[in-house]
C-alpha cells in the first residue's frame, strides 16, 4: 500500500493486517513526519520510506504481491490546495501514473491482479444530481478545481490500463473521513496565518479545535450551508478492505459514504454543544470562501451495499464523541 502512514492509512493497514494479509507499506512521511503506530511492530507489515513518484521502487515492493492499494497522494485540505494548485496536480499525475507503470510491469509477470485506487468525492464537484452515484463522476461537466480534476484523472488511467493492459482496478471514493490520529500537517505548516490557520485537512477536527481554543464567535468558511457526507475511518477501512477481496468490486467505482447529509452550520452547532452544553449560544463568523467549495456534497452509498454488502454504520454524533477528546488531547501534546 502506498500512503500507509497517512491518516486513511493509519485506519486501513490494521484491518489488512486483521483480515490476515501481508501488507507491504510505502510512504515518504510528508504528510505528518515519522508517527508511531500501533501495527508498526507486526511482523506482517514492512514500511518502506520512499516516495511513489518513484516508479522502480513501486516496482521493486510489488515483487510478490497479489494486490496494491495505491493510496499515495499530496493532500493539504481546502487551503492548500488552492495555494499550492499546480504543487498538488503535478505531484497527484506523477505519483498516480508511476504507480499504475510499476503495477501493469507486475501484472505482465504474472502476480499482481488487481489495484485499488483511492481517489477522492471531489470527482463530483460538477454533479447536477443528489444523492450522487457513480456514474455521474463521468457523466458530468470536469471537476473545476485542480484537485478535483486529479482525482477525476485516477479514473481514466485506471480504466486505461484495464483497457490496453488487462490490469483490473477498483476505485474508491471516499467522503469525509472522520477520526482520531490528524495532527499539524508539513503542508498546513505553510499556511500559518491567524485567525485564518487551516492546520487540519478536515473540517470536523478543524472546527472542533477552533471551538476547544475558545474561538467565539466561531469563524467558518463561506455560508456554512455548504452539504457534507461523512464517514469514519474504520468504515472507510472495512470499505476498502472488503473492495480489495470482493470479486464484484472488479473494474467498479464505489462512493464509501454515510447516506446522511449535514450542513457545516448543522456539524458546528453539534460540536459547540457538545463541548459547551445547551446554555451557551453558538455565534458565527463568516470568511469568504474559496472559489471551489462545492456547496453540495450528498453520496449515494448504495451500489457498495448491493455488490459487496458494505454499509458504513458509524453515526456522526458517535464520530464527534471520539473525535473532540482526542483531539483535546492533542492540543495539550501541541499535535494540533
Amino acid at each position: 500500500m502506498s500512503g500507509s502512514a497517512g491518516f486513511v492509512g493509519g485506519y486501513l493497514v490494521p484491518e489488512l493486517l486483521a483480515r490476515g494479509h501481508e501488507v507491504v507499506g510505502l510512504d515518504d512521511l510528508s504528510k505528518y513526519g515519522p508517527v508511531a503506530r500501533a501495527h508498526d511492530d507486526d511482523p506482517r507489515y514492512r514500511l518502506v520510506v520512499g516516495d511513489a513518484r518513484d516508479g522502480e521502487l513501486v516496482y521493486r515492493l510489488l515483487d510478490g504481491c497479489d494486490h496494491f492499494v495505491a493510496g499515495a497522494a499530496m493532500v493539504g485540505g481546502i487551503g492548500y490546495y488552492h495555494a499550492f494548485p499546480y504543487d498538488l496536480l503535478a505531484a497527484n499525475l506523477r505519483i498516480c501514473a508511476s504507480s499504475a507503470d510499476a503495477a501493469i510491469r507486475r501484472h505482465r509477470e504474472g502476480a499482481l491482479q488487481k489495484v485499488t485506487y483511492l481517489s477522492s468525492s471531489m470527482v463530483y464537484e460538477s454533479a447536477s444530481s443528489w444523492p450522487t452515484a457513480e456514474e455521474q463522476a463521468l457523466a458530468s461537466p470536469p471537476p473545476p478545481s485542480f484537485y478535483g480534476f486529479g482525482a477525476l484523472a485516477v479514473d481514466y488511467l485506471a480504466r486505461a490500463a484495464w483497457e490496453q493492459h488487462g490490469l483490473a482496478y477498483t476505485v474508491i471514493r471516499p467522503f469525509n473521513c472522520v477520526g482520531v490520529g490528524e495532527r499539524r500537517t508539513v503542508a498546513g505548516e505553510r499556511l500559518r496565518s491567524g485567525e485564518l490557520t487551516l492546520t487540519l485537512n478536515h473540517v470536523v477536527p478543524d472546527l472542533v479545535q477552533k471551538v476547544l481554543r475558545g474561538q467565539d464567535p466561531l469563524r467558518i468558511l463561506g455560508s456554512g450551508e455548504q452539504v457534507r457526507c461523512y464517514i469514519h475511518g474504520r468504515d472507510l477501512a472495512r470499505g476498502i478492505a472488503t473492495a480489495v477481496e470482493h470479486p464484484d468490486a472488479r473494474n467498479e467505482a464505489f462512493n464509501l459514504s454515510t447516506a446522511q447529509g449535514t450542513t457545516v452550520l448543522e456539524l458546528a452547532a453539534a460540536i459547540w454543544r457538545k463541548v459547551h452544553g445547551p446554555g451557551v449560544p453558538l455565534r458565527v463568523l463568516h470568511d469568504a470562501g474559496f472559489r471551489d467549495d462545492v456547496q453540495r456534497q450528498l453520496a449515494s452509498p448504495e451500489k457498495a451495499k448491493r455488490l459487496l454488502g458494505f454499509e458504513a454504520t458509524v453515526t456522526l454524533d458517535e464520530m464527534l464523541d471520539e473525535v473532540i477528546p482526542w483531539v483535546e488531547e492533542a492540543i495539550a501534546r501541541d499535535l494540533i
